[in-house]
């Protein structure tokens, strides 16, 4: 039997009949209908942000972590707009995100109303725009074709990237008939495309010598990690993580039995150096973008590499296509066991951990290593990592290892600074744990009043801000590729501690600048059931452990942590094939 719902109504129960739990965004005229439905329903919690980049970043944190389908909702012209660099990186990243966009009532586009999109009689055209930074998106014209739009772009998200619903005032306010029939085939029925992976098995069956596998972002996304160990362990292979997905193998970073660390511009070159003694390279659920194999590439030109994942890498490899990689893995482990079993496969020989080591430094305040180092020591197991761009980012991703059943998130594929205070909100929201965001004062600067949304909901969560007064990866490039002789990239500095505690009444905010006060404040941080933040003196001088910024000439190899030299020092590149900072 059919009822009659309003089309908010009926798009707020058909999420929460996905298990989609929370709604992030920013509340205005022409999406506050939406909010009204989803106060009344029970098992949808709306969360207010502050901006709308902020909220599509927290609706790409929530469902990078696992919690669940990720959905964003915004009004319309510059709500909207916001929108577009929080949905770029879920674009970039294969990251599933829903948004609901409210748009003008349909009864005035083209007729100069306020904030109109529809891209009529010279109007700015929000479907053309949000096209670009999604894998699928639709104008709803009329309520009843709700019905159908809605699991479409559910299930277009769930095959990695955003979905994007534009939704007219009056269509959001109009009447659809449901029943049993309007719930089936939502998001997702469709059983997951998965190819034959006899390419794979026959090439690690013919593998005379040591197999290495890059595993990917979509080990996450697919819950794979078990099945990832298992084939890890069935063929005695290494595992080097991509820097976005440092936490889906072991403790990836700390030179484990199984784990070589990171690979690309901020990994370990231990990485490339095992790469090239093995007989085939696996890649696993990555597309090996510039970041994630800087370093790799002539090791990858002289070894099989075999690639399975829902796109192909950008080297050349043989690609074998899954949607699943869970199912995929386990396909695999069973074709490659028993009878089937590989023969001449070989142990490799034990590899020391490396890591890049750039030039001393003496300046103010902590020093990155430092930092990390007392991070690793603080942190619990089971505590969730969000990590930002630039020199802090660049810093956690070598040098901070993921907690074991933790999560340890960093967004590369667009970089965008500020990306971790949404997304940490959306993980912490999502997975109900203790979460910890690693930024630096420019991204605060960006986006970091979003701390404010962590008080108002009492989150526990602890905001680490590498303080050193400046874009500092900006500094460095001045310094390195323009000879310093001037600099747009430092601040006039602030006390961020000092300043957020008088902003925020409750708030446990403070500054540090020895790692004893570091120390001190994060076992203080750790016990405070709400949000906590710690600024940290640091120098805009100090050289991170990015491979672009060290030479020959100013930096020493790259060694293992007791102080060996174990691998050839990094090249300067040429300042134009540089990777650009965040920004």
């Amino acid at each position: 039997m059919s009822r009659i719902v309003s089309v908010v109504d009926f798009i707020i129960a058909q999420l929460a009949a996905q298990g989609v739990g929370h709604i992030f965004g920013v509340d205005g005229a022409n999406i506050e209908d939406l909010y009204d439905a989803a106060y009344f329903h029970p098992e949808t919690t709306a969360v207010l942000a502050k901006h709308e980049f902020s909220a599509a970043t927290m609706a790409d944190g929530y469902s990078r972590s696992g919690a669940g389908l990720g959905v964003v909702a915004a009004t319309s012209g510059g709500g909207a707009l916001n929108l577009v660099a929080g949905l770029g990186e879920s674009f970039a990243s294969r990251v599933p995100v829903l948004a609901l966009v409210g748009q003008a009532p349909s009864t005035l586009d083209g007729r100069g109303s306020f904030q109109d999109t529809s891209g009529r009689n010279g109007a700015l055209d929000a479907a053309a725009l949000f096209s670009a930074v999604s894998v699928f998106c639709e104008r709803v014209l009329a309520p009843e074709d709700i019905v159908a739009a809605l699991p479409r772009a559910i299930a277009a998200a769930r095959t990695g990237g955003p979905a994007v619903l534009l939704l007219p005032k009056d269509v959001q306010r109009g009447s659809v008939a449901t029943g049993p029939s309007t719930h089936n085939g939502v998001a997702g029925s469709d059983q997951p495309q998965i190819s034959d992976p006899h390419p794979i098995v026959q090439a690690l069956r013919q593998a005379h010598g040591p197999v290495t596998i890059i595993a990917g972002e979509q080990v996450a996304r697919d819950d794979a990690r078990t099945e990832l160990e298992e084939l890890r362990a069935l063929l005695r292979a290494r595992v080097v993580c991509v820097p976005d997905a440092k936490d889906v193998s072991g403790t990836s970073g700390l030179g484990a039995s199984s784990a070589l660390g990171v690979a690309g511009i901020m990994g370990h070159p231990s990485a490339a150096e095992t790469l090239a003694t093995s007989a085939v390279c696996l890649v696993v659920g990555t597309r090996l973008s510039l970041t994630a194999r800087a370093g790799l590439d002539e090791a990858l030109s002289a070894v099989r590499t075999v690639s399975i994942g829902s796109a192909p890498p950008y080297v050349a490899c043989t690609h074998v296509h899954t949607a699943d990689l869970l199912q995929s893995l386990r396909a695999l482990r069973r074709e490659l066991s028993g009878a089937g079993r590989p023969r001449w496969l070989r142990v490799p020989e034990t590899m020391p951990h490396t890591e890049l080591k750039p030039p001393a430094h003496t300046g103010p305040g902590v020093r990155y290593r430092d930092a990390m180092a007392e991070l690793d020591r603080a942190l619990p197991a089971e505590v969730d990592i969000v990590v930002d761009a630039g020199n802090t980012g660049a810093a956690a991703i070598h040098y901070l290892p993921p907690r074991n059943g933790g999560r340890f998130l960093v967004a590369l594929g667009m970089g965008g600074m500020g990306y971790s205070f949404g997304a940490g909100i959306g993980m912490a929201l999502g997975r109900g744990r203790r979460t910890v965001v690693i930024a630096g004062d420019g991204s605060f600067f960006m986006h970091g009043m979003e701390i404010h949304t962590a008080v108002q909901y009492r989150l526990p969560m602890v905001f680490i801000l590498m303080n050193n007064n400046a874009h500092a990866m900006c500094v460095t490039r001045e310094q390195l590729f323009y000879e310093g002789f001037y600099s747009y990239n430092r601040f006039t500095p602030s006390h961020l501690g000092a300043g957020l505690a008088a902003m925020f009444p409750g708030l446990h905010a403070i500054d540090v600048d020895t790692d004893d006060a570091l120390s001190a404040a994060l076992a203080t941080a750790l016990e405070n059931d709400g949000p906590s933040v710690i600024s940290i003196e640091c120098s805009a001088d100090e050289i991170p452990p990015f491979a672009p910024f060290l030479s020959d000439t100013d930096s020493p190899k790259a060694t293992a942590p007791d102080g060996h030299h174990d691998q050839e020092p990094t090249h300067k590149e040429d300042h134009v094939d540089v990777a650009a900072s965040p920004r």
